[in-house]
């Protein structure tokens, strides 16, 4: 059983990383759906997961319900309509652009109604 959640968890990782740059691919359930195959599977690979530097804190927050950045939605949200409006452009379909429309607008709709995190506060050291 081990060797399943490994391979299911290393998967997913690969698809939540792609979700990172393919908009219409999902990056959280994907990351989400790896960090719980590698708690079962195995330790290590959880550790690494958590430890991180970018994937790490952003599971974290999630699962804490604390959202995500302003930032990172904005990007998120514009990087998924200018794909959409080129691939409807290269598409000059019209049934075409009715499922592009489904896909963003649920998209739109998960991104939106998530918590946004707010900015981390920066310390300013004096010396």
């Amino acid at each position: 059983m081990k060797i399943f959640y490994i391979s299911v968890g290393t998967v997913s990782l690969a698809l939540g990383i792609l979700g990172i740059v393919l908009p219409l691919l999902p990056t959280t359930p994907f990351l989400l759906l790896a960090s719980a195959c590698y708690v079962r599977g195995s330790e290590r690979l959880h550790r690494r997961l958590m430890e991180h530097r970018v994937l790490g804190p952003y599971i974290q927050a999630f699962r804490n319900g604390e959202g995500i950045p302003l930032r990172g939605k904005v990007c998120a949200l514009l990087f998924l309509w200018t794909s959409l409006a080129y691939s409807a452009w290269m598409v000059p379909l019209p049934w075409v652009w009715l499922l592009l429309l489904i896909p963003g607008i649920g998209v739109t709709t998960y991104l939106l109604r998530l918590p946004t995190r707010p900015p981390a506060i920066r310390q300013i050291s004096r010396e």
